[in-house]
């Protein structure tokens, strides 16, 4: 058996060097004590194109690190990881990625609180609850239970220390959005956030907050089940807690939700890129399953969407399935429950079919992609894919099997994702895809991810938080 799996890693590396895709799979579980590679897990397979607007190795402060949504951060030369603390038990279930800042971890959580705890040990350092959650039993449809509250990632503005968040309360039955002190927990402001005639029992706020332009911006979706009246739509706020909302609507009859968990893109010019799920039509074209570009008061500027919108559309086989990725200047890439990967111009996302380069890449993909470039890492059922940019396209390089791929993230030459089946964060090499760590976690929520800062990597399952030391 060694034998073999031996002579298929040297048949890979082959193929490889041939340009051509291999498959590495699936993977082999080691104990949960396995601290050291089998390769030396500090170097990289390509130049970091993408940098950090945070201290490199310190903070992560929004999903997956940056607004590009690379989920990538430099950890720099380290050749072990150990498991490092877990937390206690935490009030409630946790969907959100947790944030690093200021050497402490925050985590939110469905029974509406926030905690910021001590990256060295796990200690709380503060608990802020925001009020109670809703029942899950008053909303139309949907698989959060037995209460939601807080489910999409929070983001943190640096500058201010302030951190924004939209819980679910119970009372009122609707979305409040929170800024709270990031030093003491304290909750500076709070206001509505829900969109103007919107039916609130039929919206979700899943996806990741953003935080660009002086603005916090919301995406909401609908719950699992596509139930009653929802639409899509994405909020501002200003981030100072005075002025008017700016609101964007996707312009379809029902649906159209933005629901990903990596949530919206944002480029240094401050353009939003938001992706949708499937619209109510089949016939008149409806700005579902699209890529919509809109202006930083979130006026469209541009769409993209596949020739065959309308049987996404009929098929529920969501091109939102994951939010927009930024992967080069004016690059964006896309990909959906199709499996179909996308390369479009920001510029100009083309309208209908008017995509740079498309081509299939593996079966059902969730929740956000990483990028460390040239390479595009890409979340599976079937296993984690590695792409390689080219100019304006990309080829297929690695498929790692086996797994059912949480969304990645990159600290250097090591990627990191969770299978959402067994519970088992791994860590695989970004040159080779072999597997250098492997760590159970137990049960995890839908599309967990792990988050990079303190030299450590940081992973939710269910209510606790699970440290890493990257060493």
């Amino acid at each position: 058996m060694r034998r073999g799996v031996v002579l298929a890693a040297a048949v890979a590396v082959l193929l490889i060097i041939a340009g051509a895709i291999f498959v590495v799979g699936p993977p082999l579980l080691k104990s949960s004590s396995s601290s050291g590679p089998a390769s030396t897990a500090g170097s990289s397979a390509s130049s970091q194109g993408t940098t950090s607007s945070s201290a490199l190795g310190e903070d992560w402060t929004t999903y997956h690190e940056n607004n590009a949504r690379t989920g990538y951060q430099q950890v720099a030369n380290f050749t072990s990881v150990t498991k490092d603390w877990n937390s206690t038990h935490l009030d409630g279930i946790i969907f959100a990625e947790p944030l690093v800042y200021g050497g402490e971890v925050f985590v939110a959580t469905e029974n509406n609180s926030v905690y910021a705890l001590s990256a060295q040990t796990g200690s709380v350092a503060w608990h802020t609850n925001l009020g109670e959650p809703v029942i899950s039993d008053i909303l139309p449809c949907g698989d959060i239970v037995p209460v939601t509250g807080i489910t999409g990632t929070p983001v943190i503005d640096p500058s201010t220390g302030t951190l924004y968040v939209v819980s679910y309360n119970g009372v009122t039955v609707s979305h409040l959005l929170s800024a709270i002190n990031v030093s003491t927990g304290a909750v500076l402001w709070q206001r509505g956030a829900d969109p103007p005639g919107s039916v609130v029992t039929a919206q979700q706020e899943r996806s990741a907050l953003s935080f660009a332009n002086g603005m916090v911006y919301i995406p909401y979706g609908g719950l699992a089940g596509d139930c009653a009246q929802y639409y899509g739509w994405v909020v501002g706020i200003p981030a100072n807690g005075t002025g008017s909302m700016v609101v964007y609507k996707v312009p379809t009859t029902r649906e159209g939700g933005i629901w990903a968990p990596s949530g919206l893109a944002i480029d240094p010019s401050g353009n939003v890129y938001a992706a949708t799920g499937n619209g109510a039509s089949i016939t008149t074209y409806d700005h579902g399953d699209s890529v919509i570009k809109l202006s930083a008061n979130l006026t469209e500027e541009g769409y993209f969407a596949p020739t065959n919108w309308s049987v996404l559309n009929q098929n529920d086989a969501d091109l939102g399935s994951l939010g927009p990725a930024i992967v080069g200047p004016n690059l964006l890439f896309q990909i959906g429950k199709e499996g179909v990967g996308y390369i479009l111009n920001a510029s100009q996302l083309g309208g209908i079919g008017g995509q740079m380069y498309s081509s299939s890449v593996c079966d059902e993909s969730f929740g956000g992609t990483a990028f460390s470039s040239p390479l595009i890492f890409v979340p599976c059922i079937n296993g984690l894919v590695v792409l390689q940019l080219g100019d304006g396209n990309f080829t297929a390089k690695l498929l790692i099997s086996g797994l059912n791929a949480g969304p990645p993230t990159i600290t250097d030459g090591i990627v990191w994702t969770i299978d959402s089946n067994s519970g088992v964060l791994y860590g695989f090499s970004t040159s080779s895809g072999h597997q250098d760590y492997t760590f159970s976690l137990g049960p995890v929520e839908h599309f967990t991810s792990s988050a990079a800062g303190d030299g450590r990597l940081f992973v939710a399952a269910t209510n606790i938080v699970e440290s890493f030391s990257l060493g």
